[in-house]
């Protein structure tokens, strides 16, 4: 069942699978999509690991179920995840941070190092050189493009919820490998469309995301997952990320985009299990 929490002046909804004997960590999600996610694809995601492992999902202020209230910057979300982690006497966590919340779990590891036992990062990157790659490629697809929609999405000019609806149809279709034409349209109508929150991210934290000369001091184990086929977060921002964590492990899921999670989940799942046991064992509590 959803819990509401205050956590730094606004109320987050999560949801916790709680802890039991079996328990052997806390793994927090961080949803991607600023202003336009929820804490509902992770948790849909990886229910199975509650065999082993206490799983929180949330929705980040300004997403989701979550009440909005500025500022939306990093430094801010990476403080509500320090303070629910307090709040909910969490101890020692794995942070799992999807696309751009993998930006936000590799800022809370150079935050907070002490509080963390491993982090795993899907589709993410760790600078934002990478925009005028995803770009491109969007526009080169087969899909139509609307170039003056695309500049505004990624520059965080979009002028309400339903424009930022319709500019998120058109690239709808690059996530995936394989096009589900119903799934697309029964997400599209499930996904909680809140521009303020996006026009904040791409407009302010954006252009000043890089972490690359940091990421030397991430000394926790980083499981590094990409699909090989992601337009937006694409294999050389993983590879590079991979390539500067002094304990990052690179695994590429073949036939996935940007949600291995979903396009090939139990080798996914697996993946994630065989990398935990290894590690947080290995740390320890």
């Amino acid at each position: 069942m959803s819990q509401s929490i205050e956590i730094n002046g606004v109320n987050l909804v999560y949801d916790d699978s709680g802890a039991s004997a079996n328990t052997k960590a806390t793994i927090v999600t961080l949803h991607g999509g600023p202003g336009m996610s929820s804490r509902a694809g992770d948790w849909a995601a990886f229910q199975p690991l509650t065999d082993e492992y206490r799983l929180i999902s949330y929705d980040q202020r300004g997403n989701g179920q979550s009440q909005g209230g500025e500022p939306y910057s990093h430094a801010q979300f990476v403080a509500d995840l320090e303070a629910l982690r307090g709040t909910l006497g969490l101890g020692r966590i794995v942070v799992l941070g999807g696309s751009y919340g993998g930006f936000l779990a590799l800022e809370y590891a150079l935050a907070h190092p002490q509080h963390l036992q491993a982090v795993i990062l899907r589709d993410t990157a760790a600078s934002n050189r990478f925009q005028d790659t995803s770009k491109k490629r969007a526009l080169d697809s087969e899909f139509p493009m609307d170039e003056d929609s695309l500049d505004r999405m990624f520059s965080g000019q979009m002028r309400d919820d339903d424009d930022f609806r319709a500019s998120f149809a058109q690239i709808q279709p690059l996530y995936t490998v394989e096009r589900d034409l119903a799934a697309e349209a029964e997400r599209l109508s499930r996904i909680p469309f809140r521009y303020q929150t996006h026009n904040w991210a791409f407009s302010r934290n954006q252009p000043n995301y890089d972490v690359v000369d940091r990421l030397k001091e991430i000394g926790v184990p980083v499981l590094v997952t990409v699909g090989r086929h992601d337009w937006i977060t694409p294999l050389e921002a993983s590879e590079e990320l991979a390539a500067h964590l002094p304990k990052g492990e690179l695994v590429v899921f073949e036939h996935s985009g940007h949600s291995p999670q979903l396009e090939e989940q139990p080798l996914y799942l697996q993946t994630v299990r065989e990398f935990l046991t290894r590690q947080v064992s290995r740390v320890g509590a």
